[in-house]
């Protein structure tokens, strides 16, 4: 059985109503915190939904690893050659990159899709980073110790549900708070001046990564960046004509309603949390009344348009009286079990196109130095073929985007594609995270402005590693 009880049920709700909190917004007030929130910054955390194939995604290109690749995934190659050339995984086809700490990796070189020449462009500039082989973990792991079963290893590892849940809230599907939300709680303790309600933004509904105690996530539709009261204000929901408008005259008065005349406690929270929630859609969309658009064209997909919603967000941020934010979009679809070289390339264009159309928006309004855009995703894949894609992994590379980023570097490791080497797990090519999920959150934290035991409560696992903060931005 399933036991609701009234501050789960209320929390759940509040994303759902667009930010209405209600009385929750009392909690956790009193907890001494020290966030720098002097300025703005903004984290955009894009997740790929279903498991990135970072070894499609992030290629060796030097000759012996490519080979080495190659061989190892050689259904899945031929596959690519049977589709057009531009999808092809000829090394001729692949995107050079040229770290600057390209004596880090012996001589060994890399490249990027031929799908994503805006993320090249964005690398060879400095204004992306790439952090490889990142995955959850609970304490430092290598392959003696996951063999010899000495080591802690995350709970339901390969789960899609699970992993997205561990990725965003360092726990299975049921974690209650997500470091994201639990970041946004540190910076509103530190200024009272802040806005709660603005400070978690999702375009992809209600997500565990931006629940927090205080912080509750704001959900905005990409329509135009809120969901509308349309019922009211359109009038052909509900007639077009005049014998309709007593109608609509009572919905817009029980939106206006403030008291419900209720003692019982739940059912007046909720009657309040259903008033401010209609309140908030109101003044984030007042907010965006005045909007300049931006001269930066978005790319009309799914993950342009919500990157879109969140540029514009930022760009109306003082209106809405919030100095540091976090943001939450997704797309789907990185499930690629199959189909994988049919797939897979659409994907990564949408990708490139629409990360570098918000990178160009940020720049249009001198804001790309306060803002870092970080990708994440259930999990990496194998490296070794199904024949017709890949399955579940373990660890993978991710992208980090901003002005502040200390980008033209690869972080973390990217392995060579040698499955039998110690990087691996035993069967399937599973890369063994060498960079935990909490070292990377902690660099993002620290440049968000937490300080070292902000972070250790929202990262519980986060001492255990050596080196808490990655340098990449």
């Amino acid at each position: 059985m399933t036991h609701l009880n009234r501050r789960h049920f209320l929390t759940g709700s509040a994303a759902t109503f667009a930010g209405g909190t209600g009385m929750l917004g009392l909690l956790n007030q009193n907890k001494a915190w020290a966030a720098d929130t002097s300025g703005y910054r903004a984290l955009v955390c894009v997740f790929l939904f279903g498991g990135l194939d970072h070894a499609d995604t992030v290629f060796p290109f030097d000759q012996p690893s490519y080979n080495l690749l190659a061989d190892v995934r050689d259904g899945l190659f031929d596959r690519y050659d049977s589709e057009d050339d531009e999808f092809s995984r000829d090394r001729d086809n692949l995107l050079p990159i040229t770290p600057s700490n390209a004596a880090d990796f012996g001589g060994r070189s890399f490249a990027l899709s031929p799908q994503m020449p805006e993320m090249q462009a964005l690398f060879q500039s400095g204004e992306m980073a790439i952090v490889g082989n990142v995955g959850p973990l609970i304490e430092p792991t290598d392959r003696t110790s996951f063999d010899n079963e000495t080591v802690q290893l995350p709970p339901r590892l390969f789960s899609h549900n699970d992993q997205q849940s561990t990725w965003m809230a360092l726990g299975v599907e049921g974690s209650r708070l997500g470091w994201g939300g639990q970041f946004s709680d540190a910076a509103l303790a530190s200024d009272s001046t802040a806005n709660s309600l603005f400070a978690s933004i999702s375009t992809r509904g209600n997500t565990v990564f931006l629940a927090g105690d205080t912080s509750q996530p704001f959900a905005a539709s990409n329509n135009g960046g809120t969901e509308e009261l349309d019922i009211t204000e359109r009038r052909f929901l509900l007639g077009g004509n005049s014998r309709f408008d007593a109608q609509r005259a009572a919905i817009e008065a029980f939106y206006n309603t403030r008291d419900f005349g209720s003692s019982g406690t739940m059912r007046r929270d909720f009657n309040s949390m259903i008033v401010g929630g209609i309140d908030n859609v109101r003044r984030f969309s007042a907010a965006r009344d005045n909007l300049v658009p931006f001269s930066t064209v978005f790319p009309d997909s799914q993950l342009g348009r919500q990157l879109r919603t969140v540029a514009e967000t930022i760009e109306v941020r003082n209106t809405l009286e919030v100095n540091r934010q976090i943001f939450f979009v997704g797309i789907g679809g990185f499930d690629t079990h199959s189909d994988q070289a049919e797939r897979l390339p659409g994907l990564q264009i949408q990708v490139s196109q629409a990360i570098n159309a918000f990178r160009d928006a940020m720049v249009e309004r001198g804001l790309w130095n306060d803002v870092t855009l970080f990708t994440a995703s259930d999990f990496g894949r194998t490296t070794i073929d199904n024949g017709d894609g890949t399955d579940h992994g373990w660890g993978g590379h991710h992208f980090v985007l901003g002005g502040s980023v200390t980008g033209g570097r690869i972080l973390g490791d990217i392995p060579t594609p040698n499955v039998l080497s110690a990087n691996y797990t035993p069967t399937s090519g599973r890369l063994i995270p060498s960079v935990s999920v909490e070292q990377y959150a902690a660099t993002l934290g620290s440049w968000f402005g937490l300080n070292d035991d902000e972070l250790n409560a929202a990262l519980p696992n986060l001492s255990r590693f050596q080196n808490a903060n990655l340098g990449f931005v």
